[in-house]
């Protein structure tokens, strides 16, 4: 580690001019004392010198092994496309380091546990890009559940867009189911991690995860591309956590959807109320939520501020992308320095893609999945 005790970063897809990493990872790494990034990893050498003097980093990388084993690097962070995950997360975890991946962790499950087996074995910390888990909302509703806030859960709903599955794709290889980057995955990855997180597992789930087009056109050519991937999903299910077992749960994400409600979670209980809803129209885990609540005899939702407690990061950090993959690098700060596991972490990724297998199973066989 760096002499000056910070964690030195290398990130792998730090492209100077777009990307995750560009709006999310090195802000929020920028925001946080902890943290210093040091390396930078694109695929060309050029590109990759462009990011270090645009980031200040010191290294320039164009192959991510080369960049995990520099004796600089702390963390790396996996920002690139999903199916371009497993060969630097590797090179990552060969090489000794911790590791921070973006969600979906791989293009399927029997990646993902490679990884998670991989990172166990050499006992470096990991975590997956889950941030909807560092929401401060998100925390906040979870807490307010397990507290008894709305009695027992009776039922849940949440609903979500995805705008960009609609007439047309920016992305060819998010039409391909086996790049593992699409609807189900990704959108409806990140919500349904979340509806998890506040009421505990699926007990049992059945689901519709449908295509409406088997054909899409390229957003910048028209040109068109096969289409195997859903651009509409429906879950419902019993949820089984604190306060919550038994609870019956619809969960829905409409793709191509851009007007209408963005994002709405609401809980019903036999003693209260509880919703959270969007500020923006951005993904549900790049933005501020706000909590809103009532029980007993008040007739109308009242909003509920968000305590202090859940907010981890420097005040004045915007509440956009970069806000929760703030909260995220400041709590893997701390399992690294004190040794213990990292949350969100690969093994939470691997249970969430077990969960989208068991949605595909559902809506293939039309068969209800029992965990």
């Amino acid at each position: 580690m760096a002499t000056n005790d910070k964690l030195r970063v290398g990130i792998v897809g730090a492209s100077a001019s777009r990307g995750f990493a560009s709006i999310a990872h090195i802000p929020a790494l920028q925001a946080l004392p902890q943290f210093e990034i040091v390396a930078v990893c694109t695929t060309r050498p050029e590109t990759a010198e462009e990011a270090a003097q645009r980031y200040g980093a010191r290294l320039a990388f164009a192959d991510p092994a080369q960049m995990a084993v520099h004796p600089d690097v702390d963390l790396v962070t996996v920002s690139v496309k999903v199916p371009d995950h497993y060969t630097p997360v590797m090179a990552a975890i060969h090489a000794g380091k911790h590791v921070y991946c973006e969600w979906p962790l791989g293009r399927n499950t029997d990646e993902a546990v490679r990884m998670l087996d991989a990172a166990e074995r050499r006992g470096v910390r990991h975590a997956v890009g889950l941030q909807g888990q560092m929401s401060p909302a998100i925390n906040y509703v979870k807490d307010l559940i397990a507290d008894g806030y709305v009695g027992r859960v009776l039922t849940a709903t949440m609903i979500g867009c995805a705008g960009n599955w609609g007439a047309a794709i920016d992305r060819a290889y998010q039409a391909d189911r086996a790049n593992g980057a699409n609807l189900m995955t990704i959108t409806g990855g990140h919500q349904i991690d979340a509806l998890c997180h506040c009421l505990g597992e699926f007990r049992e789930l059945t689901a519709f995860a449908v295509s409406q087009r088997d054909r899409i056109p390229l957003e910048t050519t028209g040109k068109l591309v096969a289409k195997d991937t859903p651009d509409q999903l429906v879950v419902n299910g019993i949820a089984g956590g604190k306060n919550a077992e038994g609870a019956v749960v619809s969960f829905q994400i409409r793709g191509g959807m851009t007007r209408g409600t963005e994002f709405l979670f609401e809980i019903h209980g036999d003693r209260g109320d509880l919703t959270l809803t969007a500020t923006t129209r951005a993904s549900m885990q790049r933005q501020e939520l706000i909590v809103r609540g009532a029980r007993g005899d008040a007739k109308d939702l009242a909003e509920l501020p968000v305590p202090a407690k859940y907010r981890w990061v420097p005040d004045g950090l915007p509440g956009d992308s970069r806000y929760n993959v703030a909260q995220l690098y400041a709590r893997l700060a701390e399992s690294i320095r004190d040794g213990k596991p990292a949350s969100p972490s690969f093994a939470a990724a691997v249970t969430r893609h077990r969960l989208l297998d068991a949605v595909t199973r559902s809506s293939e066989t039309g068969e209800k999945q029992v965990f």
